[in-house]
């Protein structure tokens, strides 16, 4: 089997790269991998306006139920002390600061999207490669100029090719879970530093029992703890971690939603942050399988989309006689990425170690620090606009 290129991955990112190469003119595009059987509705992202405008562009936003799109204007940051920052879509001409959506609806969007473009899916894993030849585990071969890989941080292309993958983990776990809360969130994105960690608060549609006229008033927890912390917390009997959770909960967001109820399963995540060469001989990286960052900026898959973006553009734009893979179409997709990925890793990892360093002295620093940046409205203005051209 030929192709001009292979993306393996059938993942959010993988598809998403794919649409783009087709979107861009790439016709001979192959995708390689597992349908996404991911059936945990729970889950959800948050996609800053670019990425959006990529999604419309490659026609996967319009296949969304709009009735679960959250459509977030504003952004409230508090300290561990006093500090507190405030962001508004307006102090920078924008409609929106960011979506949230759920993993499951843009997986089926994308993948509906694939369905009309009649792309080639073979869902089977890689299990051999070498010099742009792939072996799958039914003993396929498949050639191709370029291959792509979008099959997450564990990438078994990005092995197979001999490619470095510097992982360093945090000593943090991530906890995700679906909460109600007792105050409306008025689509207000809400994150606290805290003694205990990163929390998170985003905004979820609101929902309303049938027959019933009371609205109930939803949001997705991300909770960056201690590892240590997090594992006690995932062992404890169910009804221990719900009620030892919520206690905490409450304690950590101050009261600013009222009472959180645990709506959902908490999962664990184990947090890293991950960098890679970017491209091989022939190869090509995108989404986790080439970084990875600190979830509490959330913009891991809107990096994804940028990658996928960006290389469907610069193979789009090659010269006649150059293949997709060649060596300087692929340093070309390194250099426009390589300032986004480095921003986004210097910015979440610096936040991170500020945060999470201790000391009266360095604790009042960043403190006022924020509520210094809340009274500049130019410096807001700047961080609305580069959260929207996040990508």
């Amino acid at each position: 089997m030929k192709a001009s290129v292979v993306v393996c991955g059938g993942g959010t990112v993988g598809m998403a790269t794919t649409l783009a190469l087709l979107r861009a003119g790439q016709k001979d595009v192959l995708l390689l991998g597992p349908r996404s059987s991911d059936q945990d509705n729970d889950r959800v992202y948050a996609i800053s306006p670019t990425s959006q405008a990529f999604l419309a562009q490659i026609g996967a936003w319009s296949l969304m139920p709009v009735d679960r799109i959250t459509r977030v204007d504003a952004m409230e940051i508090r300290g561990d002390t006093f500090g507190a920052l405030h962001l508004r879509a307006w102090q920078a001409a924008q409609v929106d600061l960011t979506y949230i959506i759920y993993v499951a609806d843009l997986d089926r969007a994308l993948a509906q999207a694939l369905e009309v473009h009649g792309v080639r899916w073979v869902n089977e894993h890689l299990v051999g490669f070498a010099r742009g030849v792939g072996h799958t585990d039914s003993a396929q071969a498949i050639h191709a100029d370029l291959w792509v890989a979008a099959d997450g941080s564990s990438s078994t292309l990005r092995h197979l090719s001999g490619l470095s993958y510097d992982e360093k983990p945090y000593d943090a776990t991530a906890l995700i879970c679906q909460l109600q809360c007792e105050r409306p969130h008025q689509g207000v994105a809400l994150q606290w530093f805290t003694g205990e960690g990163i929390l998170a608060c985003l905004p979820l549609p609101s929902t309303t029992k049938q027959g019933a006229d009371d609205i109930t008033h939803n949001v997705s927890m991300v909770w960056s703890m201690q590892r240590d912390d997090a594992h006690q917390l995932l062992a404890a009997p169910l009804a221990d971690q719900t009620q030892t959770l919520q206690n905490r909960l409450m304690k950590a967001s101050r009261g600013r939603l009222g009472q959180l109820t645990v709506q959902s399963t908490v999962k664990g995540f184990p947090l890293s942050i991950a960098h890679s060469p970017m491209i091989g001989e022939g190869v090509a990286l995108v989404g986790d399988a080439a970084h990875r960052v600190h979830p509490l900026a959330g913009q891991g898959l809107n990096l994804g989309l940028g990658d996928a973006q960006a290389l469907a553009k610069v193979i789009a734009e090659r010269e006649a006689f150059m293949t997709a893979g060649d060596q300087m179409v692929l340093r070309r997709y390194r250099r426009v990425r390589a300032q986004a990925i480095w921003e986004m890793r210097f910015i979440t990892d610096s936040l991170y170690r500020l945060f999470g360093a201790s000391g009266k002295q360095i604790t009042w620093l960043r403190n006022a620090g924020l509520s210094l940046v809340d009274r500049l409205p130019f410096a807001k203005r700047l961080l609305v606009e580069a959260a929207s051209r996040v990508r």
